[in-house]
Formats: C-alpha cells, structure tokens, sequence
C-alpha cells in the first residue's frame, strides 16, 4: 500500500507570497515615503536634525520598519521559491540569491541610522564637537542611509529579472505578468545608477515600473495560480 504525501495547495502558497510582499510592501511605504517626507529636509541640516530629535519615536520606528522589510523579505522569497520551483530550479536559486544578497546591505545600513540618534544624543562625549558640527555629521548619516538604500534597490532590480522570467515561462501566470516585472527590474537599475553617476537628476522611473510589482502582488491575492496547470508542471519537473 502507497501513501501519498500531503501537499499544500499552490493556491494558498500563492497567497502567502501575496500576503507576504502586501506586509514588506506597507513597511516599505511607512519607513521609506511617509517616515522620510515627515523627518527629511533635503538640503537643510538644522531642519532635519530638529525633526529627528522632535519626533525621535517616529525616526526608531522608521529603522524597526527597514529592518523587518528585508526580513519579511526572506520569506516572501523562500515561498516564491516554492511555487516557481517547478518552472526551473537553477532559475529559482538564482532568484533567490539576487533577493537575499540585498538583505544584509539593508539591514546593516540601519547602524547609519543608530549613528544618527548617537551624534544627536548630547553624550558627555560628544561636547569636543559643537552643535553645528554634530549636526552636520547627523546629516552626513542621513545621506549615506540613502545611498545605502539605493545598493539594496540594486538587488531589489536584479531579483526581478529571474522572478519574471519563471513568472512568463510558467504557463500558470500571465506572461505579461512577467514581462512587467522584468521591466520593473530595469525601472531600479536605471534609477539607481543613474542616481549615482547624475547626482541630482532625480529620477523616479522605477516608481511607475514598481508598479509591475502591485499587479503581481494582487495577481497572487486574488487569482493565485492555475492549479492544473502549476501540477502539470510540479509532475514535469518531478
């Protein structure tokens, strides 16, 4: 007598990785848009040093925030990993690779932010340094993090690629799906590295290319998967 070995439905492994990237993608938005636009003043030292110190609770959440996006980011991953497996495992891995090598930078980059909150502090040891200075070394913090922020968005780019070339082959997602993902993916690079060799020029394609991410999220929490078509492929890649 056989057995047979239980399997979770694709349809709700689907829907985890929706409900995953739903939470990494409201973390995002708080710590990135709305903790930024409340506390950054770009260009003015004395006013964004005020701002932290005024709304210091605010600026810690902000930091709890980019530390748990990477985090929730990981099994976010690991479950889009077990739906896509089937479509190609060494494609798979290297989606996985690409989207895990942006972790650490993310999460070590909150130290910049701790730095923040120390230079601003008024420590004993800080009175060799005047007010002036400590707050312009507080704002340096603050531009370095979002230099930091943009190596991660380049793993945030590169990650797209495989994930939307297993999303166009898989036969149980629309293929345009994974057109607009591999798309997103160039929408971050070209930001990114266009922030860095054009300071200043401000681009903000990956905004609207990012949008390609939304579609796919709510594709996960409302469709899912064809699921004859996932278990046809899940027995050809057995």
């Amino acid at each position: 007598m056989t057995t047979r070995t239980a399997q979770i439905s694709p349809l709700i492994i689907a829907r985890v990785a929706g409900f995953l990237y739903l939470i990494q993608a409201i973390l995002g938005i708080f710590s990135l848009l709305y903790v930024s636009s409340k506390l950054i003043v770009s260009g003015d030292v004395a006013a964004t040093t005020h701002n932290i110190m005024a709304s210091e609770s605010l600026f810690r959440l902000g930091i709890v925030s980019n530390i748990l996006v990477p985090t929730v980011g990981i099994l976010y991953v690991l479950v889009l990993y077990k739906l896509l497996k089937p479509v190609s495992k060494d494609i798979a891995v290297l989606m996985v690779v690409l989207a895990l090598l942006g972790v650490p930078i993310g999460v070590f980059n909150e130290f910049i932010q701790l730095g923040v909150l120390q230079l601003l502090s008024g420590a004993d040891y800080l009175k060799v340094f005047t007010t002036a200075q400590l707050q312009a070394l507080a704002y340096l913090f603050v531009r370095l993090h979002s230099y930091g922020i943009s190596l991660a968005f380049i793993f945030s780019g590169l990650w797209l690629f495989p994930l939307g070339y297993l999303v166009f082959k898989s036969g149980f997602l629309p293929k345009i799906l994974g057109v607009l993902l591999i798309i997103g993916g160039f929408g971050y690079l070209i930001d990114v590295f266009a922030g860095f060799l054009f300071p200043g020029s401000n681009l903000n394609i990956g905004m609207f290319t990012g949008l390609s991410e939304i579609f796919f999220l709510l594709w996960l929490l409302i469709k899912g998967v064809n699921v004859e078509q996932w278990e046809k492929r899940a027995i050809e890649s057995a």
